[in-house]
């Protein structure tokens, strides 16, 4: 799959002379291999990472105490407040804990790795169907893949924005002072947190841990407290608690269900960020610090509501002492700056991967470390979910309200997941078709019941994370479509290398000293921007480098496997870089590790050559002729939406980080 964004400008042919075979060399260009997947790690190393992960991987999931049992009881589709319903409450946060995240994701889901790699995205490039209709199914995974990405970026939105509220609300609980100001305060350390981005996260990552470590130990010591208030809320660890709330709640026992699911709101972070610290460390981390402190935090919150029903108004700041009320409140919204840091830099690394896989033009990528590769930062994106989540709070206010917008996103995604991960166990792994099948099956009934809980929230909030999905998933296969269909223009017009070559041969004998490297998304015919110069300029370089820039559907390509050259003959030599999707294409470098087979290559002595086509937009809105295959063309709209794209894209120069004094773009215009 070749996902250059290089598409060169097209001009008149070279007339082409005898046509003859060309010698050609195939070089593979070894270099010191890169492992795929993270090597085991035990003793310091693992405790180390495991602090990582607690400070990037579960301040999402950690901070939902701040919210999710409260809009049990005070919500939208809240129940009455009884003992029974408290247990009956607290049953279903207990086993979703349990069954989602420590089962489902941690257990099953996190096996589905891509080289080590995880996350939505990288579940979709392991699937490949076998069947006869495999086109047709793996368009429909692919769209439901791409739907679940988009979702992604709605959960991205709202965590930060849901998170600080519902930290700052704990003033409103101190003082009414603070009642009518907790939104601006919000939207103030929103801005804040936004505005940090370009910094980066390395002067900060080694905090997150320790702060986490202070959160979780807090919210255990007050779980604890309230438990010792009535210690027989401890009895709602039994299942039956939750099948006998169903049966006595009926319809508004399931409803709830849009509440409790904003306990498991972090389980897709986990699968996502398993590339950066792997599957050992997000364990540990989980299962001997961050259940045990979530599951004491909710039931103390129970114990205390079971006692004095008439603080579900904020159960969990009611816990707390009021001499600690002001310090929890700066801890609550530390580790909220930390959820949201954790699903901006997600949202960063989602569209890294779109870029890569050719579902995003191409943006503005800045390395914020010289020593982690996983940490950039992307202007254009920060500025997007800045607006949106200071949108946010300014319309709903409080964390109630945006409550009701939340699990649409979550849930969505998780029923995603399910889908693509059978499909990887069946299809890739080879596993039981009736053993897989009734896993997820089994998956799918909770997914499906929380997302149908969520559901009847579109009219109250639900609506936005939709909207937000639909837009995203519009862009993102419009811009591949009409890389596609502007690839297709762009061969018809170009001319086969050989015959180039030829013609090269018999009428131009003048060549100049140094290289030109020609960026080109076709690497069998000579780019059209090879061609203009040729004509134009009536010379070539003594040495001329056909660049091409692959995109592969794996996180990262081995060093041994990243370069290969074909020598065509007189002094032309084809180059292709292939990439993951997890790493940002770097030409010159590239282009350097040609030197041990001979390829010198000197930055300051080569001219890039690119073409920058401007797009003229055809008014036919059908293919031109029967005969023409009916996906080599799109409705006029969405031609008018890719031509707004491109012209928004960030340059190839910056893009492939060639040397902006030492690039040349030849324009052309393309009916497209």
């Amino acid at each position: 799959m070749n996902t250059s964004d290089q598409a060169p400008g097209p001009s008149s042919p070279v007339p082409s002379g005898v046509t003859g075979a060309t010698t050609e060399t195939h070089i593979a260009i070894p270099a010191p291999v890169r492992a795929g997947t993270r090597a085991p790690v035990s003793g310091r190393a693992l405790a180390g990472l495991s602090l990582a992960a607690l400070g990037v991987v579960y301040g999402d999931i950690g901070t939902s105490p701040l919210y999710a049992l409260k809009e049990c009881f005070s919500g939208t589709h809240s129940i009455p407040l009884t003992r029974d319903n408290v247990l009956g409450v607290l049953s279903l946060i207990f086993w979703s804990l349990n069954f989602v995240v420590s089962f489902k994701y941690l257990l099953m889901v996190m096996r589905a790795d891509n080289r080590g790699e995880g996350g939505i995205l990288a579940l979709l490039a392991l699937v490949r169907p076998k069947d006869a209709g495999g086109k047709r199914a793996r368009w429909i995974l692919v769209s439901l893949g791409l739907f679940g990405a988009a979702l992604l970026y709605g959960d991205g939105v709202i965590t930060p924005a849901i998170s600080v509220l519902g930290a700052v609300e704990g003033l409103s609980i101190a003082t009414p002072f603070f009642e009518t100001k907790v939104w601006w305060i919000t939207v103030i350390i929103l801005i804040g947190v936004f505005a940090f981005q370009k910094r980066g996260t390395e002067r900060v990552g080694r905090i997150f841990g320790p702060i986490m470590i202070v959160w979780f130990s807090c919210i255990a010591i007050l779980g604890l407290r309230g438990i010792i208030q009535n210690p027989s809320v401890l009895y709602a660890a039994s299942p039956l608690y939750a099948l006998r709330f169903f049966e006595n709640d009926g319809l508004q026992g399931f409803l709830v269900l849009g509440s409790v699911v904003l306990v498991v709101t972090g389980g897709e972070a986990l699968y996502a960020d398993m590339g950066h610290f792997g599957k050992r460390p997000i364990r540990l981390a989980w299962f001997s610090m961050v259940l045990p402190a979530l599951v004491l935090n909710y039931f103390g919150q129970g114990a205390l509501l079971i006692e004095n029903p008439s603080l579900k108004s904020n159960p969990f700041y009611a816990l707390v002492p009021g001499w600690a009320l002001y310090p929890m409140v700066i801890i609550a919204t530390l580790a909220a700056v930390v959820a949201s840091q954790a699903l901006i830099s997600g949202a960063f690394s989602l569209t890294r991967q779109a870029v890569q896989l050719g579902y995003c033009p191409r943006v503005t990528i800045r390395h914020t470390s010289y020593t982690e590769a996983g940490q950039i930062y992307i202007p254009e994106v920060n500025a997007a979910l800045m607006v949106a989540c200071v949108g946010l709070v300014a319309g709903f206010r409080t964390a109630g309200n945006l409550a009701a917008a939340y699990g649409i996103a979550v849930t969505g995604t998780m029923t995603i997941t399910t889908i693509l991960f059978y499909v990887v166990a069946r299809e890739l792994w080879g596993w039981n078709r009736f053993k897989i099948g009734a896993l997820a099956a089994l998956f799918l009934i909770v997914d499906l019941a929380f997302l149908g809980a969520n559901v009847v929230k579109i009219t109250d909030g639900g609506w936005f994370p939709i909207v937000v999905a639909i837009g995203i998933y519009t862009l993102m296969t419009t811009w591949k479509r009409g890389r596609e269909l502007l690839s297709w223009i762009m061969e018809e017009i170009s001319l086969p290398i050989e015959f180039f070559l030829n013609d090269i041969a018999k009428r131009l004998a003048t060549r100049v000293p140094g290289t030109a490297v020609f960026m080109t998304s076709n690497a069998g015919g000579a780019p059209p921007v090879l061609l203009h110069h040729v004509k134009h300029n009536k010379v070539l370089h003594e040495r001329v480098i056909l660049m091409s820039v692959r995109s592969e559907e794996i996180p990262a390509v081995p060093e041994m496997e990243r370069m290969e050259m074909v020598d065509l003959g007189q002094g032309f030599f084809a180059v292709t870089a292939r990439y993951g999707f997890m790493e940002t294409p770097d030409v010159p470098a590239a282009l350097r590790s040609l030197h041990s087979k001979g390829l010198g290559f000197r930055t300051m002595e080569t001219t890039f050559y690119l073409g920058r086509e401007t797009l003229i937009l055809n008014e036919k809105s059908k293919p031109r002729d029967s005969s023409e295959e009916p996906g080599r063309w799109l409705p006029r709209w969405r031609r008018r939406l890719f031509v707004v794209m491109a012209r928004n894209a960030q340059s190839a120069t910056a893009f492939f980080q060639l040397p902006p004094n030492r690039v040349v773009e030849m324009g052309a215009q393309i009916q497209f």
